[in-house]
């Protein structure tokens, strides 16, 4: 068994899975400004993720873990190409994580104003970022061989590049549609008619957006794989947009959920399906022999993906099952009535 292209998979389902949990998270604290009317609504914004959105960050550390150990040429590079991106990505977290614990400390409407911008402010920042970074990576970025591994060639500035920045706008307008459909799901009343109007909204940009940008990957790499993952993504975007339009409200989070990981597997498939590969990150020009890193030469060695693959094996089930149970907890609608109780 070639451990180390199972290893991509279980990196890219790890990736999916964050995306699309704290997709929502951060479509959540986009929608604050234009869903939170008063203090209680925003309250209710708030509540509805409170109780899961650090639980759904366990994903980025596991992704992130697991990146390290088993492909260290391919983190080596990216996050020393990326480090400037990666380091206002991480400070966006931050501030989002410490926005949500001190916005309740002082009854003051100046105080939480401040902190429920930064809410705004670390939950479009990453998701710009992350659909920045994974566009280049898919499109392939300027590298050389160094060492063992590459040295990214390109700036900051270089990452800004059409098709990354169609990436990066697409994963906003995605994740703002994915949270205004889970508010749908989570609020009744006046909140609820209001997250079910802007989702319309977000879902009409982010099919226009998504559009364009999947076919442009359809494009770059035409492979069977791609098309279809792409052309399911389309699909389960339009179906998002129908189905909340009549009001489905739990079949239409379903298939936004499906939307992200669909998009973001259709970028995996690309780097899987890519000419000289599988690719973890390849060269966007290629010279000399140098393709960019593969599959097989970011890799470890075969010991330690053994010794992960067990790890992996008793504690991935442990993971899902205790988030699957979180959230059947917590399943039930954030109203009005609850928020005064706990206020």
């Amino acid at each position: 068994m070639d451990l180390s292209l199972v290893w991509f998979l279980l990196i890219g389902f790890m990736f999916v899975v964050y995306f699309v949990l704290d997709g929502f998270d951060f479509g959540v604290g986009m929608s604050l400004p234009i869903l939170g009317r008063s203090e209680t609504d925003r309250r209710r914004i708030i509540n509805a993720i409170g109780p899961v959105w650090d639980l759904n960050e366990t994903w980025l550390i596991v992704a992130g873990a697991s990146l390290f150990a088993a492909f260290p040429e391919w983190y080596a590079t990216m996050f020393s190409g990326f480090f400037l991106a990666l380091l206002v990505l991480l400070l966006g977290l931050i501030v989002r994580a410490v926005s949500f614990e001190f916005r309740h400390q002082r009854d003051s409407a100046r105080w939480r104003a401040g902190w429920d911008a930064c809410i705004v402010a670390g939950s479009v920042l990453p998701a710009l970022i992350w659909g920045v970074a994974f566009a280049n990576i898919a499109q392939g970025v300027a590298m050389e061989p160094h060492q063992s591994g590459a040295l990214v060639t390109g700036s900051i500035l270089s990452l800004l590049n059409p098709y990354g920045l169609l990436g990066g706008a697409t994963m906003v307008a995605l994740f703002l549609a994915h949270g205004a459909v889970f508010l749908s799901l989570k609020t009744d009343g006046d909140l609820k008619a209001r997250a079910h109007a802007l989702a319309n909204r977000a879902l009409s940009a982010t099919a226009a957006l998504a559009v364009v940008f999947l076919l442009w990957t359809v494009l770059q790499n035409p492979s069977t794989l791609v098309i279809v993952l792409a052309a399911l993504a389309a699909l389960t975007c339009v179906a998002a947009w129908m189905l909340n339009r009549v009001e489905r409200d739990g079949w239409a989070f379903g298939a936004t959920a499906a939307t992200v990981a669909l998009s973001v597997l259709t970028l995996f498939g690309s780097l899987l399906t890519r000419e000289g590969g599988p690719f973890v990150m390849p060269a966007s020009d290629p010279r000399d022999g140098f393709v960019g890193l593969t599959v097989a030469n970011a890799s470890s060695s075969q010991y330690t993906l053994e010794v992960m693959s067990w790890a992996a094996l008793v504690c991935l089930p442990l993971v899902l099952a205790y988030q699957a149970w979180t959230y059947w907890v917590f399943r039930k609608r954030v109203t009005v009535a609850a928020v005064e109780v706990a206020h």
